[in-house]
Formats: C-alpha cells, sequence, structure tokens
C-alpha cells in the first residue's frame, strides 16, 4: 500500500548518509573478494575467523572464484533507521537479492501524478536515473572481449512474490525478462531460447537465491534454475549479479563485525554506525540476552524480511521462552538488538492521520563507479503500534524525497 505523505530529507543529511553508503559498499566488496580469496582478515585474525567460516551463508563451493573486477555486490539495497535522537544507524545490508527499487519509481510516478503542484514547488533529487544506471553497471560486467553485452533478468517465475519488480525492471531496461526454461548451456557458454534460434548471453540479473539456481550446483528438485549456469560463470563466459555467496556478509553475526571490517580495509572509522548487536555465540552476550529477552529484538542469523524474530516487548512469556529455548540449544543461530526506537512520522488511515514507525532503503549500485538512489524506499508501518515495515507483514511504502539543496530548512523525517 502507498501512503501519500512524502518523507523528507534535507539535502547536508543526505550527502552524510550517501557517503557512508557508498564507504560501507567499499568495504564489503573487498570483504567478500578477500573472504573467497587469499582471507587475510581472517588469518589475521581482524575479525574471529570462526563467525565467517561458521556462518551457514558461507558458500565454499566458490572459494577462489574471480569475478568480474573484484566486484562482488553489484546491487545493494541497504536499510536504515532512525533513532529518536535523530541519528541514522544501518540495520541490515541485503547483498543478495534485494527487492523494491521499482516501487522507489512507481511511488515517484505516483505522487507526481496525484499531487503536481505540491511536488513541483520543492526542489526534489529524480530518482527516475536507477534505471540507466542499473543498466549500465550490469553491462559492464560482461566478458572481456564483449562490446554490445546481452543482459536478461532471471526471474524464478510469476508465481514470486517480486515478480512485478522483476518484470517492471526488465521492461524499463530494454533486457529480455526470463525464466530458467528460456536459457540453456552449452560448452559453457549461456544461451537464451529466442524464436530464431540461441543467442548468447553474457550478464545475467537474477533475482533466484544461491541454492535454486543451478540444480547441478545447488539444489537438485530447483525448477527454476539453469543446469550448468555455475560452471559457465567459473569459466568467465557469463557475468551474474549479484555473485554467489554473499550471504555470508549478510549474516547477522557477521554484521556486527562491518564496523571492524571497515577499519581493516579501508583504515576508516565507519561514517553510519550499526545498531548495537549481542552475538549469541559468545557466552557473556548470551547471557545478557537470557536475562533481557523482554526488552531485546532476537533475530535469526540467515533470515530476512522480518522473519524468525522476537521483539521482546511486544511478545508474549510463552514467546519469550520459546527463543531461550532455541537461543541455548543452537546460540551460533541467534543475534540480539536493543529495541531502536524507529523514527515516527504522520500515515494517513482512513482519512486520519496517525504516528508510524519508518526505515529507509537506499539503493547502491557499485561497479565503474558508486551509484546512491536519491532517497530509496521509505517503508512505513501501517499497522497502529507496529514495529515491522515489511510489505509481507502489513507494511506499506511512501515517496522519499531528498532536497537538491539545502536552501530547504524543513525538518528531516
Amino acid at each position: 500500500p502507498f501512503d501519500v505523505i512524502p518523507r523528507v530529507i534535507e539535502a547536508r543529511t543526505w550527502d552524510h548518509l550517501e557517503a557512508g553508503l557508498a564507504q560501507r559498499l567499499r568495504a564489503l566488496n573487498l570483504f567478500l573478494d578477500d573472504v573467497y580469496g587469499s582471507k587475510l582478515i581472517l588469518k589475521q585474525r581482524a575479525i574471529p575467523p570462526e563467525i565467517v567460516l561458521s556462518s551457514s551463508l558461507y558458500l565454499r563451493e566458490v572459494d577462489g572464484l574471480k569475478v568480474p573486477h573484484g566486484i562482488h555486490c553489484n546491487i545493494a539495497g541497504i536499510d536504515l533507521v532512525r533513532n529518536e535522537k535523530g541519528d541514522f544507524f544501518v540495520l541490515e545490508d541485503n547483498l543478495r537479492t534485494p527487492s523494491g527499487a521499482s516501487y522507489v519509481q512507481a511511488n515517484r510516478y505516483v505522487m507526481k501524478r496525484i499531487l503536481p503542484d505540491l511536488f513541483a514547488g520543492y526542489p526534489v533529487r529524480p530518482v527516475e536515473g536507477y534505471i540507466h544506471e542499473l543498466l549500465r553497471h550490469l553491462r559492464w560486467l560482461a566478458p572481456g572481449g564483449v562490446e554490445d553485452p546481452t543482459v536478461v533478468l532471471l526471474t524464478p517465475g510469476i508465481n514470486n512474490s517480486a515478480y512485478y519488480e522483476h518484470l517492471y525492471l526488465a521492461k524499463q531496461m530494454g533486457v529480455e525478462l526470463v525464466e530458467g526454461s528460456d536459457l540453456v548451456v552449452d560448452d559453457d557458454h549461456v544461451f537464451m531460447r529466442t524464436t530464431r534460434g540461441l543467442r548468447p548471453v553474457h550478464v545475467i540479473y537474477r533475482r533466484i537465491d544461491d541454492e535454486w539456481l543451478d540444480p547441478i550446483f545447488g539444489r537438485q528438485e530447483s525448477l527454476v534454475g539453469v543446469a550448468g549456469l555455475v560452471n559457465a560463470y567459473r569459466a568467465g563466459h557469463v557475468a551474474i549479479a549479484n555473485a554467489l555467496g554473499n550471504g555470508v556478509a549478510d549474516d547477522k553475526a557477521v554484521y556486527a563485525m562491518v564496523p571492524k571490517i571497515i577499519r581493516y580495509y579501508l583504515d576508516e572509522d565507519p561514517i553510519l554506525p550499526n545498531v548495537e548487536t549481542y552475538l549469541c555465540a559468545n557466552e557473556s552476550d548470551r547471557r545478557y540476552v537470557l536475562e533481557h529477552l523482554d526488552r531485546m529484538v532476537v533475530k535469526t542469523v540467515d533470515a530476512s524480511g522480518g522473519y524468525g524474530m522476537l521483539i521482546g516487548t511486544a511478545s508474549t512469556a510463552d514467546e519469550r521462552e520459546e527463543f531461550r529455548r532455541r537461543i541455548i540449544a543452537a546460540p551460533r543461530a541467534f543475534v540480539a538488538q536493543p529495541v531502536v526506537a524507529l523514527s515516527i512520522q504522520p500515515v494517513l488511515d482512513g482519512g486520519k492521520l496517525r504516528p508510524g514507525h519508518q526505515d529507509l532503503r537506499p539503493f547502491v549500485l557499485t561497479g565503474p563507479d558508486v551509484y546512491v538512489t536519491a532517497g530509496g524506499l521509505t517503508r512505513v508501518a501501517l499497522k497502529p503500534g507496529s514495529l515491522i515495515v515489511n510489505s509481507s507483514q502489513g507494511g506499506g511504502s511512501r515517496d522519499t524525497w531528498v532536497m537538491a539543496d539545502d536552501e530547504f530548512q524543513g525538518p528531516d523525517a
């Protein structure tokens, strides 16, 4: 659902966020290239090696695989939250198959249509350039010697919850939207079936998770993947965005290490801080979490979308007891964070205004340069009192207005 009230961010605030997001992606790409390569950060114990090596999202099958230009995460959707003091924090990095970019475009289109005079009265930075930049970054990944690469968007199909976005992005970029059955691998080269025969494919923007991408490589029962795709990828005959194995950097225990990762690779202090995170694998952290379950947010390290979590302040005694047992049984599988009082902005509900919590997901492209969408997707909790903004659990979204200059002196939201 679309909420008509825009979120407004001042130019100087956005400049700070943009710098922090670019810094974070530079460091995380270096981290991914390292942990699937020489592993210096682990050998030098700049972070505990067991946090990476014990992750269920660490994909040993692609260890040593070289990706185009050393860039593992080409498209990120980093979730930011703002506390009651106005400070922004990174909540999640989303380096695998982040969704929501199409809603940034759709929300802006709707806003211009229903409130054109209001929109025209403010110096709002455009978001429409994202599509062009996405295609430019994808084409840049093409194997060497390919001057006019064929790019496709690989979707699991019409039953996927994000299929509308897959269709929208492919259409706007002018590339083919394909399913696994539309592609075939021959002699480690990927081809697309067309009415005129097989056509070579050079870059795949995949919206399928690692384990379903190739039945030879991952889940044998996969009906949405392409048999032999990973071998073609290994051979360097096709580029895949995002690279396989990025999930290790999305592991919420590894997330807690990102400030150290930034300092290790960039020799810089993080511009954007993390939310304070307790690792249940650590005995002292685990003891604290178990003693304060009623005031913590407990998350499974490999879940996303607002699932697999306990919000202590909104939980029952039985729910807390269940999580207590689960944490004790498998401590590595959980982290915990204090409840962040997300920033509040009015929500239009049945013709009346009421407060609603919100977060922000800017989309960051990494390739020949780093491109950060001006604003991104503001998600809002439409259920009264809820902290969950995910659309799959009753959340909505709104347009995000980043001011083009500092002449606008309204409050950030």
